[in-house]
């Protein structure tokens, strides 16, 4: 009994329980951490982004460290000017008695029969540089080009189009399924076949986009005789793929929070099993199914992999659904990797990540204050 003791003493006595003291500090550095990190990414990105529209001093810096002299031309410790590469330091020899440089390449040294001579083109007119709203509400998406065009509303559309798709497939066949494993399916199945439809939403996108990549895209083209093998709507199925998980973790939950005694209620006044689902256990789960809409929507508007291996990543001003398409995420994880650091075209790219945190952003708000609010009182009373 006296070794007892320390151990209930130490049990009954919180305060001396410096284990606890040291758990609750690291659950609070941790997410002081986690709320920090955030936080400094958002920084970052709307840092860069706002360079855009306030040039400052290292958006300017970085455009003129090429031509500002200081940087030598060419490597030539000796200080003289080089003419020619000459690696054997023998004296050049003259390739033309006139003492020109050849105009043609003619190692045999015959004579050419010169053609007509070349008529001298009028130069054509540069375009007109456009201001940059104009810009970036235009139509074309170029930024290779001599005048860069960083018009972002195909992308909006593609991006519109490949969401729309992906929930239309995804969110009935998703809720579909979660009505029939939480009411219609026996117990021992329910548990085998809710684990492995949850399993889909940890597959890595970049292997869903493969699938939709080789065999997809070939069901697609030979179903609706198209001429392009990726395009919207493959994309959109690939998509599918990636939210209809997530709807369907989210909705079962919801459906599975419901009271049983309304189903009980329902069934005892004479409601057959799927009237009960689908008129008093679907409506009072009501605000969680559409939360979980909510998340398979902002999954599909920010996935990269998928639609930029699946959509055709063409930047087309088009709403059919079976011409190709490019979406903002896939914009900034194709081109990020290749732009100069500080030009015009880097600062869009990061504008174009400020517009997706917006987006998932007033998707958060609505659920939040929308869904939870305003739904949960309607359908539970609360």
């Amino acid at each position: 009994m006296s070794n007892i003791d320390p151990l209930l003493r130490y049990l009954l006595h919180p305060s001396g329980r410096k284990i606890d003291t040291i758990a609750e500090t690291s659950i609070k550095v941790i997410a002081a951490t986690s709320i920090l990190t955030i936080v400094l990414i958002f920084f970052f990105v709307f840092k860069e982004a706002s360079s855009l529209f306030f040039p400052g001093e290292s958006h300017s810096t970085a455009k003129t460290e090429n031509i500002s002299g200081s940087s030598p031309a060419e490597y030539n410790p000796d200080g003289n000017a080089p003419t020619e590469y000459n690696p054997d330091g023998n004296a050049p020899v003259a390739t033309s008695p006139s003492g020109d440089a050849p105009t043609e390449y003619n190692p045999d040294g015959d004579s050419l029969a010169l053609g007509p001579a070349k008529t001298e083109t009028s130069p054509q007119p540069e375009p007109e540089k456009l201001s940059l709203f104009e810009n970036l509400f235009s139509k074309v998406w170029q930024p290779v080009s001599s005048v860069p065009k960083f018009g972002i509303l195909p992308l909006i559309i593609g991006t519109a189009k490949t969401t729309v798709i992906a929930i239309l497939i995804g969110a009935p066949l998703a809720v579909l399924a979660a009505l029939n494993i939480t009411f219609f399916v026996p117990r021992k199945v329910r548990e085998i076949v809710k684990p492995a439809i949850e399993m889909l939403a940890n597959f890595p996108s970049v292997v869903i986009g493969f699938f939709c990549l080789m065999d997809v895209a070939t069901v697609v083209k030979a179903t609706f005789d198209l001429d392009f093998r990726l395009n919207a709507l493959t994309g959109g199925i690939g998509l599918a793929l990636a939210v209809t998980p997530i709807i369907f973790t989210v909705a079962e939950d919801a459906l599975s929070t419901v009271p049983q005694s309304y189903r009980q209620a329902s069934l005892a006044l004479g409601a057959t099993e799927w009237q009960t689902a689908y008129r008093v256990m679907l409506p009072a789960a009501l605000p969680g199914v559409f939360a979980a809409v909510l998340l398979g929507v902002g999954r599909a508007f920010g996935e990269t992999m998928i639609a930029l291996m699946a959509t055709g990543n063409a930047p087309m001003m088009s709403f059919g659904i079976f011409d190709p398409s490019r979406t903002f995420a896939a914009t900034i994880g194709a081109e990020m990797g290749e732009v100069i650091w500080g030009s015009e075209h880097y600062n869009i790219l990061f504008f174009l990540g400020v517009l997706l945190f917006l987006f998932t952003f007033t998707l958060n708000a609505i659920t939040e204050l929308y869904v939870k609010k305003k739904l949960m009182k309607k359908f539970q009373g609360s």
